[in-house]
């Protein structure tokens, strides 16, 4: 769609597009609206294309993994460009080995993952990166979104900071918008996480705001009663974590109940091993 309604009055993508490369107008300050269903319409700037408006409906969970892709990079783009980078997309790198989805400065890129990847392909990208000394930023799309359960796959997209502790990135190209969640840090026995979220609108304000963004770093405390409930269960199951578990006990002759709380309260870095295994397997040397 490349004419959108603008306080009632039509306007073309691309004269938009100019007042924002211009510094005119920030992206997607203003609201737009199509002309046959006054439904909003937001604004996106193309690299191979001219601009043009695509509408800003809950179609996420309906479009496929290229779609939101695509959607996700080209805001990402449209976003940086207004807030001043040197944005590209699609730039290949590394003598043609890599392909930077958002390419924001010479040593800053943006992966945009919304299919599966594996361990291995994540960490021959992720080296190339560092051979070429280009700082990679991955934010996913919905198959990886960060819920109150840890996945494996999920491992591989996180990052650390002082600011933030451990963060990880996420994009809603349906609500032009993506999503930090930050201080994220697992239960000592259960794949159960705690963390913080903070949403910024991808546009020009938003990208400032993320890469200034200096939250209080909340305190989590855990509950050994939930906890010892767990790994209970996990036993009476047979799972690989109870059986390790009771192998343990029996070989130190304990049970859960000897177990001093300390050991469930604590929390540990996503994908750290099982704070109560280690527990006991330091017990078993000593």
């Amino acid at each position: 769609m490349y004419a959108a309604m603008l306080d009632k009055k039509l306007v073309l993508a691309v004269s938009e597009a100019y007042l924002v490369n211009s510094r005119q107008k920030k992206l997607n300050q203003e609201i737009y609206r199509c002309p046959h269903c006054n439904k909003k319409v937001i604004l996106i700037v193309s690299e191979k294309k001219s601009a043009f408006f695509k509408h800003l409906t809950s179609y996420t969970n309906l479009m496929g993994e290229k779609e939101e892709h695509h959607q996700s990079k080209m805001l990402f783009k449209a976003a940086l460009t207004a807030a001043g980078f040197d944005a590209a997309v699609e730039i290949p790198l590394a003598d043609g080995q890599l392909r930077a989805d958002v390419l924001a400065a010479e040593n800053l890129a943006f992966e945009i993952q919304c299919a599966p990847l594996s361990d291995a392909e994540f960490k021959h990208r992720h080296s190339l990166y560092q051979k070429i000394g280009v700082t990679d930023i991955w934010v996913v799309g919905q198959l990886h979104y960060l819920k109150h359960s840890l996945k494996h796959t999920q491992l591989i997209f996180f990052r650390r900071n002082k600011r933030w502790g451990n963060y990880y990135l996420e994009v809603n190209p349906a609500k032009n918008c993506f999503c930090l969640k930050f201080n994220v840090l697992q239960e000592a026995v259960t794949k159960k996480l705690r963390y913080q979220t903070k949403y910024f609108v991808l546009d020009e304000i938003g990208i400032r705001q993320f890469w200034n963004f200096r939250p209080k770093l909340k305190k989590y405390v855990g509950n050994p009663v939930n906890q010892r409930k767990y790994v209970q269960r996990q036993i009476k199951q047979k799972s690989k974590l109870g059986l390790k578990v009771a192998e343990l006990l029996y070989q130190q002759k304990l049970s859960l109940e000897d177990l001093p709380n300390s050991i469930f309260i604590k929390y540990r870095n996503p994908g750290d091993e099982n704070v109560l295994i280690n527990y006991l397997q330091k017990k078993c040397l000593n």
